[in-house]
């Protein structure tokens, strides 16, 4: 085989099927349909006279030689991608780009509302897109370009450029005439005493912050769990409604309680600290947009 027989979408073709292992999130990330990409899977296949990928349990499973080929690929993909961004320059005032972020709910509430305010001077034609993916998913968005940005804390996304922007806390939040709140006023415990303490509450937690619910589980609290909701921005009504607590962010909490209403309580919670940090791929680092917005999101939220 010679490189010449090589078409580059077969190459971009290769390393979005690797990353992803399932044929049908690859031809997504490309923008294809799947027998497209099936098709050209079958082309690579003839020219490198190897299987590349096998059949496996929810997708497919790399050959000994996909797995020598892949860091080769996806080093030549991003050395020529960096080319062609190298001569395109960022103009802020005039672009009219659309950046992709990842971020829970409760990162939108916490970064979105001075993003925003900053890019309608800065870059007024910008657009901002944010969703939620899971963690297994945002390194391989980030790579293929689906995603531009990933923020929050996440320590299980591996192989990303990042940068710290916040240290938090979790804590517990209350509504302020909650009874649990007039007796800590009263005794002020802490440490081992006040662990022991919220075995007196009841709590709502949120399904996709998998952190707070292992706080719970930690401290034998599962049982104590009455509501388990989807998101967090619907916590401060229902915990301003009835007697039900919820751990969350420091960051978040101090800004519901500003407004009057609710109660902070600060146990020594096992996992209570972890640092919030800005993730992007290497492979669009030099990209001048991407480095524009990350320098301006370090500018605004780093510590």
């Amino acid at each position: 085989m010679h490189i010449k027989d090589i078409d580059l979408n077969l190459l971009r073709l290769f390393d979005a099927v690797y990353r992803t292992r399932n044929v049908s999130r690859a031809a997504e990330s490309l923008d294809l349909t799947q027998p497209a990409v099936s098709q050209g899977l079958r082309r690579l296949r003839l020219l490198i006279k190897d299987p590349l990928f096998m059949r496996a349990p929810g997708g497919v499973q790399p050959s000994p030689k996909a797995d020598r080929l892949a860091d080769a690929v996806r080093s030549a993909l991003g050395t020529i991608e960096r080319a062609f961004n190298e001569s395109v320059q960022f103009e802020p005032l005039q672009s009219r780009r659309t950046f992709r972020i990842h971020m829970s709910d409760i990162g939108e509430s916490r970064f979105l509302p001075k993003l925003m305010m900053d890019l309608r001077e800065r870059a007024p034609s910008v657009r901002v897109e944010t969703s939620a993916l899971t963690a297994s998913t945002i390194g391989g968005a980030l790579d293929s370009g689906r995603m531009d940005f990933a923020i929050g804390f996440l320590p299980t996304v591996k192989d990303t450029q990042h940068i710290q922007l916040l240290n938090d806390r979790y804590v517990v939040l209350l509504r302020a005439g909650h009874p649990f709140v007039l007796k800590f006023n009263r005794r002020r415990k802490s440490g081992t005493a006040l662990l022991a303490d919220l075995r007196q509450l009841e709590f709502v937690a949120v399904r996709t912050h998998s952190d707070t619910l292992r706080i719970l589980q930690l401290l034998q609290l599962e049982d104590r769990m009455r509501l388990t909701t989807e998101h967090f921005m619907v916590l401060p009504a229902i915990v301003h409604a009835t007697d039900l607590g919820v751990v969350m962010p420091r960051n978040i909490a101090c800004g519901f309680a500003e407004g009057g209403g609710y109660a902070i309580i600060e146990p020594r919670f096992p996992l209570r600290d972890f640092t919030v940090s800005l993730h992007w791929s290497k492979r669009f680092e030099s990209d001048s947009g991407n480095q524009w917005l990350r320098e301006m999101m370090v500018e605004m939220f780093a510590a």
